[in-house]
């Protein structure tokens, strides 16, 4: 049973008023009891530290009357709920004037009723939170109900609502056209401002260093004239809304509700932002002096990695790599510096989230960190670059990216080979392309002849297949070796310069091509593998049967 509820019974009310004694005696008991020594694991409610009792706001179409403090047994909440259910079916009877509201008193508390029927019941303790007599709270209560009830009806009287309906059609027309209007005025001024100044706009640059591109001048003089049209359109549509939800009363809550969804937030960080300002500045003046040391930094090294800049023996292709390198570092640094300034860097939640993000961090970026380490690695170690032809492992092909991460190869079957760079620093890496450059990459293949055939003859045959292939180098000259003397035939092997290895499939085919000719044109067999006699004839392509078709003579 609530307090409104209260019967009129004399002898329920002695009831009701011993009940509202007893429950006076032990709110006024609370802040006494708050001071007796309490145990350690027991903390203190809002009733113990003197805190404002628990309260809710009484409103009809989305107005707030006044206020109402609740009890344990009776929620706030739920009494002003009741209360505003009261009013608005006192409102919707036409029959009842609302000065038909009257405040009846007694000794335990006052009621305003609407003849018979209890609207609402006054309490000392409401009073006392208030800070007024009690029949005043009850009187003033009374004259809020009453302008309640005469607002609610003139709110939904036929008349007005058709007025209040037009105002919002043309409400409507209105933010159509203003925002039709701001955007054709946006464009023409941009259009304006384009074709006057944008030829004038010049970056911001010391020497050979450019700070800040024109273009991100521009871009920074268009986002500001962007931003002025969101600003005006934004502000259009919260007028708009604003005026069209007020207007009625079914919807006016949400409408003055609005202004307190972006008050709330931005009282909130408003706040937060006061209490930290002065770290915020430090924070925004130390980003802004990271971010243009790094753009500097940048811009070094782009004019080193162009040759612009030279370091003495520090090479070109270091540079990316080493800004990179510079960059993580710096950033390390800011991050070290900055954290004490950071809002909420003490507290366990922010810790709690960068022990976590640590952990992740530690447990999958082991492989990450071995392929970055043997990435730099190799980039100062100038293992290879991009365009030489290595041999990594099985792989063999053109280097077309040497990243951090990974290397990628363009084998001569055009094959993408991906090669982690942690794998590469534990194998072996030929790379062709070197020695090429300074004194030529050596071919080399080999032959084996029978012992009856004289060795100067053989090498004469082989340097002379060397010459006729085209892409190998006349100087310095070829040169034969013979590499082994076998049970059935003597090894020879022919060696010959080029200094372009991305051809060495093509120069090892025309080479084998030409020696294949020259050893048929004089009568000396290449030996089998497999040998075990002597033919009658020897196994030689006569110079008649060289062209037998399918091939044809060029």
């Amino acid at each position: 049973m609530t307090r409104e509820d209260i019967p009129k019974n004399p002898r329920r009310g002695l009831h009701a008023r011993a009940a509202t004694w007893l429950a006076l005696v032990v709110l006024a008991a609370a802040p006494v009891q708050a001071q007796a020594p309490q145990p350690a694991a027991a903390a203190p409610t809002a009733e113990d530290a003197g805190a404002i009792p628990p309260r809710a706001s009484v409103v009809v179409d989305g107005i707030t009357l006044f206020s109402v403090r609740g009890f344990s047994a009776y929620p706030a909440e739920q009494r002003a709920d009741n209360i505003s259910r009261r009013i608005a079916e006192i409102a919707d009877d036409p029959s009842v004037s609302a000065d038909s509201l009257t405040v009846a008193s007694s000794a335990d508390y006052d009621e305003i009723l609407e003849g018979s029927r209890r609207v609402l019941v006054v309490l000392d303790s409401d009073a006392r939170v208030e800070g007024v007599r009690r029949a005043n709270l009850a009187r003033a209560f009374a004259a809020q109900i009453r302008d309640a009830i005469e607002r609610y009806r003139r709110d939904r009287d036929p008349a007005r609502l058709v007025d209040v309906s037009l105002k919002s059609v043309a409400a409507t027309l209105a933010l159509a056209g203003l925002l039709a209007g701001v955007t054709w005025l946006h464009r023409r001024l941009r259009a304006h401002v384009e074709t006057r100044y944008r030829t004038r706009v010049k970056g911001v640059q010391v020497r050979t260093f450019q700070f800040v591109r024109a273009e991100r001048v521009w871009q920074a003089v268009t986002g500001v004239l962007a931003a002025a049209w969101t600003v005006v359109a934004l502000l259009a549509v919260y007028l708009y809304l604003y005026y069209v939800l007020t207007s009625f009363p079914w919807t006016r809550g949400l409408g003055l509700g609005l202004a307190s969804m972006i008050a709330v937030p931005l009282r909130f960080l408003a706040d937060g932002a006061i209490s930290t300002f002065p770290k915020l500045v430090f924070l925004a003046i130390f980003v802004l002096v990271t971010r243009y040391l790094l753009k500097i930094v940048r811009l070094f090294f782009d004019a080193v990695g162009a040759g612009t800049v030279t370091l003495g023996t520090f090479a070109p292709e270091w540079a990316a790599p080493t800004y990179k390198l510079v960059r993580m570092l710096v950033v390390a640094l800011a991050v070290v510096v900055a954290y004490p300034y950071v809002p909420g860097a003490q507290t366990d939640a922010f810790k709690g989230v960068s022990l976590f993000i640590g952990v992740v961090f530690s447990l999958g970026s082991s492989s990450f960190i071995g392929n970055v380490i043997a990435g730099y690695s190799m980039t100062y170690r100038q293992t290879f670059r991009v365009g030489d032809i290595v041999k990594i492992g099985r792989h063999v092909g053109a280097v077309e990216t040497a990243g951090l991460m990974v290397t990628r190869l363009r084998t001569p079957k055009n094959e993408e080979v991906i090669v982690p760079n942690s794998q590469i620093l534990g194998a072996d890496v030929v790379n062709f392309s070197t020695m090429a450059k300074q004194r030529g990459l050596i071919l080399h293949t080999t032959v084996g002849i029978g012992y009856e055939t004289p060795w100067r003859q053989v090498e004469s045959m082989l340097l002379t297949a060397a010459e006729r292939t085209e892409g190998l180098l006349k100087e310095p000259k070829p040169f034969v070796l013979q590499t082994a003397l076998g049970d059935f035939a003597v090894t020879y092997e022919i060696n010959a310069y080029s200094d372009t290895p991305a051809f060495m499939p093509q120069l090892y085919a025309a080479l084998h091509r030409n020696i294949l000719d020259v050893f048929n044109e004089y009568g000396v067999q290449i030996m089998t593998p497999a040998y075990e006699g002597d033919p009658a004839e020897p196994k030689i392509v006569p110079r008649e049967a060289w062209y037998r078709a399918p091939a044809t003579k060029e």
